[in-house]
């Protein structure tokens, strides 16, 4: 029962914490999972920084007064936490993923139970070990790890959670969201994308290899944001996807913590097959390697980064999130085509465009099936923007008033006689 200003001040703490942290944070994430140091950095500031948004926003959970038909009568609508949540968070921003359902179920008053990946452990510890030293309260806190199935089969059906979130595959969030809609949980489901880019005839080239390319191999491609569809213009395919290969070749292949290292290793192993898998099917059906397309060295999981170009629509990286560091490549002659392509799949995450016509920005944005779009710029998720999708890749939003909302319960009150 902590005031909403006690909730904020301990998260402001925890949020300082974490910055004075940061490094020795940011080292154990890229141990455990592979990413460059400075992205890892990053992830953890990012963090810091959403935990600072949130405690803000604790501030303003408001009710209301709504006027009565009945001038004896008061009527009120309250706002009051949803209770407490279980949260499933992956192993690709450790750090980020599970700041964004904290914060959200704290600022809002709600106790949180994460099942952290089991693949990197010593960071979402070190992250909440900041919460705790900031002087939260013993049992609002709590981090698990173990079987994946065993613990959602317990925890989403036990009478003490409340509100289920879950960041993953579709399959898997699928499964989960059943689970929980027989026991009426209330969801949020981040789940996975495959990102279109398009990229129309008057767009700079030039920006949209930076920043397109940049996003591409974030994190070696295993972000569910990443851009992986990229769909062309006839008129401008030969120089993008120029641009595009040297740029994927400049791009330094090793261990995260070696400085100057842009791209790391892949999480595991299954990831290094998955990919070659990848690519001989394309081939198989008649696309071209433009560059990369093979496993890198015989010691750690580096795969180099690649770039499939004159794909087929039936070759399985235009149909399958590939989740990690390729990209494909296919031509268009207008804008319906692409637009018809980009929401062919049952994805519906994010997507990119390239443009120089406000024109092509609104028939984007009103007809592209997702939930974020970035236009000239790479993706750039912030604490006060909404982020999710629709359509397979999930409901809810876990940014913006509107994570807040997914944590809150609203109760009518009307009173007479006092």
């Amino acid at each position: 029962d902590t005031s909403a200003h006690e909730r904020c001040a301990v998260m402001r703490k925890a949020a300082v914490l974490l910055r004075e942290r940061a490094e020795d944070v940011a080292r154990l994430l890229t141990q455990e999972q592979g990413k460059p140091f400075a992205e890892a950095r990053g992830e953890v500031l990012a963090g810091a920084d959403i935990i600072d948004w949130f405690a803000n926003e604790a501030l303003r959970v408001y009710g209301r007064i709504v006027p009565s038909r009945n001038p004896l009568a008061q009527q009120l609508v309250i706002k009051e936490p949803v209770g407490p949540v279980a949260a499933f968070t992956p192993w690709n921003f450790p750090v980020n993923q599970i700041v964004r359902k904290l914060g959200a179920a704290l600022a809002t008053g709600c106790s949180f139970l994460v099942k952290a990946p089991e693949e990197t452990p010593a960071s979402p510890a070190a992250l909440l070990n900041c919460f705790v030293d900031a002087g939260i309260p013993k049992g609002v806190l709590g981090l698990v790890f173990g079987s994946p199935a065993e613990i959602s089969s317990y925890l989403i059906p036990h009478p003490i959670i409340r509100k289920v979130t879950f960041t993953g595959s579709t399959p898997v969030g699928k499964e989960l969201a059943a689970l929980a809609g027989r026991h009426m949980k209330r969801v949020t489901m981040e789940l996975g994308g495959h990102a279109p880019v398009i990229v129309a005839e008057d767009a700079d080239v030039e920006l949209a290899v930076k920043a397109a390319g940049g996003a591409k191999f974030r994190n070696a491609g295993q972000v569910c944001i990443s851009p992986t569809r990229f769909l062309v213009h006839k008129n401008v395919k030969a120089a993008f996807e120029q641009a595009f290969v040297a740029h994927a070749e400049k791009l330094k292949l090793g261990d995260g913590l070696t400085e100057g290292t842009t791209l790391g290793p892949l999480a595991n192993d299954r990831r290094l097959a998955a990919m070659d898998k990848i690519v001989k099917n394309a081939a198989e059906k008649g696309a071209r390697v433009a560059t990369g397309g093979q496993r890198v060295g015989t010691a750690g999981n580096f795969f180099a980064p690649t770039i499939l170009t004159d794909v087929p629509l039936e070759a399985d990286i235009f149909n399958e999130e590939p989740f990690g560091p390729i990209a494909a490549i296919r031509s268009f002659e207008n804008l319906d085509e692409a637009i018809r392509e980009a929401n062919r799949l049952p994805f519906g995450l994010a997507a990119y465009g390239f443009t120089r016509s406000i024109k092509t920005v609104h028939e984007l944005s009103r007809r592209l099936e997702v939930g974020m779009l970035w236009v000239n710029q790479p993706a750039t998720p912030s604490a006060e923007l909404p982020f999710g999708g629709v359509k397979d890749s999930g409901y809810g939003s876990e940014g913006g008033p509107e994570a807040l909302e997914a944590y809150l319960v609203t109760k009518a009150v009307s009173v007479v006689g006092v």
